[in-house]
Formats: structure tokens, C-alpha cells, sequence
């Protein structure tokens, strides 16, 4: 084995190594706990979650013991020299905090496993705050889901065809990471297979995947969200039923539908129809001065809609959209993946940094 021998100390006692093994986690947590309450209080002005973070640091540290501190060797720690490229860069404040909460539950695991040997105490609070973090990281969920949201600037938006499956999945392959399942005619049973087929494929492509109209079915699949029409459910009662971890959008024709919307609580707007679609049938386009409107005023997420496809697209984003959503440009096209790639290369792109 090449490198110099372990310390005589560590290779005399397997107890001195269960006290550096303990030491080194409770620190692990501790500093995951401080960089996700350090968010928690400075990004997102949420005293409760910093109060949480704080609570669980504070709990940990009063399982410190001397003797763990004591047994602590950095120069003598070959860890130290181990790095993954991973580690160096975060591609936005999303990662940061999935990697310190994971950081922060694989150390409580360790605790909890390691304390079973000398101090079943430690282990059996480890568990319980295990749990709590689990907990957090659920919490902050809605965070993430938010800055996914923010960076998707193509919302596509199904229709049923044959092999939806497929489309979607072209789609996701080629860039798409927000769909929604609209579906007005099938039967309950088949809506709730066909959500759940697309709901795989979308969480397993990192895509949100949102609901159209039916609370009960996004709760049903565990869908990211829904969406509302002027006539579906208030937002105020289906904010009751789904709680604060899943996304609200809504459909907006006009400024004063827009701000109601806004006032009520919606995580992000539909802004049109841009154009005439059959999608909406007998529904007069809002054109480009809602548009331009939506652009000027709203400063959550919006999605000019509305009989937008490739050969149109650069005119919406001249009028102000940075992002839209498509039904037919891509669900209905010979090549789906194609069509993507087509729309994507003509809508500015969200950098890490714009969402911060």
C-alpha cells in the first residue's frame, strides 16, 4: 500500500476511530445546517426555516462531547486529500442546498449508526433528526421547484394524440423540462394512467410535470402542480388542497385577469391566446400589447400562449416573452425532437444566475 502507515494511535484502537468518525459527522452536519440556515434567512427571509436549521444545529452541538473534539487529527486525516469535481461548482442555489441537506442526512446516518456502538443516546436522537431533516428538505422543495420553474422557457402542453408517450418523450430528450397533461375527453381511468406514464418521463428527464384543471389528479400522481382556467377552482382553495409545495399557474386573457391572478396568489401566468388556435376555438387573440403588457408588470413567471410555433416564436419574444408554451407545434409535429430544438434555439436561455 503505497503512502505513509496510519498513526500508531488509530491502529491500536478501534474506539479512538469511532470517536473521530463521530466528531467529523457532527461537524459534517453542523456545517451543512449553517449554509442551508444561511439561505433559509438571507435568500429567502423565512425566519421559520432559519429558526429550524438553527434549532437542529443547536441540538447536534449539545451532543459534542470533549472527548469526540479531542480525538480529532486534520493534519492526520487522509480524507482531507479526497475531492470529487463535483464538489468544486454548483450550477445554482437549487444544487447548493440538495447538496448540503444531503450532506447533512448522510452525517446523521453515520451518527445514528456509530452511536449504536458507545452512545445509543446519540444514536436514537440522530434518527429522530434524521427525520427532521427529511422534513426541511421537503420544505424546501417549493424553492427548487420555483427555480425550475423560472428556468423553463418552453412549456409544452399536450393534447391526446396517438402515442403521446412517445412526443413527450422526444420532447424531454431535447430540452423541454416543463409539461403539462391536458386531456378534456378521456376517462377518468385512462387519465389517471396516461398522468402517471408522463409523470415518470418527466421526472426522470428532471422536467416538472403539471396538471390541467384537476387538483384531485395532481394530488393523485403527485404531480409538481396544476393549472387553472378563469373557470376552474379559485386559486385560494386549490392552494388548501395542494399546500405550499406544488405550483399554482393560471390562465390570463387580459391585464385585469392578470392581476387578479397575481393578487391571488398564482406561482406563474398563462399570458394569451398570442394568436388565433384551435385550442381555444371562438377565443379573440390578445395580441401583442398583452404581451408587451404582461412583460412591462409581471415579475413571476409568464408564458405568452397561444398558436405560437417556430416560424412565429421570434416575434413573441420581440414583444417581450422570454417564455412560452406550445400545444400543437410540437405534440402535432412529423418530428417532435426537431420541433423542440427549433423553438429552444429561438428563446433566450435563463442563466444560473437569473435565478438567484
Amino acid at each position: 500500500m503505497s503512502g505513509a502507515p496510519p498513526s500508531d494511535s488509530f491502529a491500536r484502537s478501534p474506539e479512538l476511530a469511532v470517536r473521530r468518525i463521530l466528531d467529523a459527522n457532527l461537524d459534517r452536519a453542523r456545517e451543512g445546517l449553517r449554509v442551508v440556515e444561511d439561505w433559509c434567512r438571507f435568500g429567502l427571509d423565512d425566519r421559520e426555516l432559519a429558526g429550524e436549521c438553527k434549532d437542529l444545529r443547536q441540538e447536534l452541538a449539545r451532543w459534542h462531547a470533549p472527548e469526540w473534539r479531542a480525538a480529532r487529527d486534520t493534519p492526520g486525516d487522509r480524507g482531507t486529500e479526497l475531492t470529487h469535481v463535483g464538489e468544486t461548482q454548483r450550477a445554482d442555489i437549487a444544487q447548493l442546498l440538495q447538496a448540503n441537506l444531503c450532506r447533512v442526512e448522510e452525517a446523521l446516518r453515520v451518527l445514528e449508526e456509530f452511536g449504536k456502538l458507545n452512545a445509543p443516546d446519540l444514536g436514537a436522537a440522530c434518527k429522530q433528526l434524521r427525520y427532521r431533516a427529511y422534513a426541511l428538505d421537503s420544505r424546501l422543495l417549493p424553492y427548487r421547484r420555483h427555480q425550475q420553474l423560472r428556468a423553463a422557457t418552453l412549456y409544452l402542453i399536450t393534447t391526446p394524440t396517438d402515442d403521446l408517450a412517445t412526443s413527450v418523450e422526444a420532447a424531454l430528450q431535447s430540452g423541454v423540462t416543463l409539461v403539462q397533461y391536458r386531456d378534456k375527453d378521456s376517462t377518468d381511468r385512462s387519465r389517471l394512467e396516461q398522468a402517471r406514464q408522463l409523470r415518470d418521463l418527466c421526472h426522470r428527464h428532471n422536467a416538472l410535470f403539471i396538471i390541467n384543471d384537476r387538483v384531485d389528479l395532481a394530488l393523485s400522481v403527485d404531480a409538481d402542480g396544476v393549472h387553472l382556467g378563469q373557470q376552474d377552482l379559485p386559486i385560494a382553495v386549490a392552494r388548501r388542497l395542494l399546500g405550499p409545495q406544488r405550483l399554482i399557474g393560471c390562465s390570463t386573457t387580459n391585464p385585469e385577469e392578470l392581476a387578479r391572478a397575481l393578487a391571488e396568489g398564482a406561482d406563474y401566468l398563462g399570458v394569451g391566446p398570442v394568436f388565433a388556435t384551435p385550442t381555444k376555438p371562438g377565443k379573440a387573440p390578445a395580441g401583442f400589447d398583452y404581451v408587451r403588457h404582461a412583460a412591462a408588470r409581471c415579475s413571476r413567471p409568464w408564458f405568452a400562449i397561444g398558436g405560437i410555433d417556430a416560424s412565429n416564436v421570434g416575434e413573441v419574444v420581440r414583444a417581450g416573452a422570454r417564455q412560452v408554451a406550445v400545444v400543437r407545434a410540437i405534440v402535432a409535429a412529423d418530428r417532435p425532437a426537431d420541433a423542440t430544438r427549433a423553438l429552444l434555439s429561438q428563446l433566450p436561455p435563463v442563466t444560473p444566475s437569473k435565478l438567484i
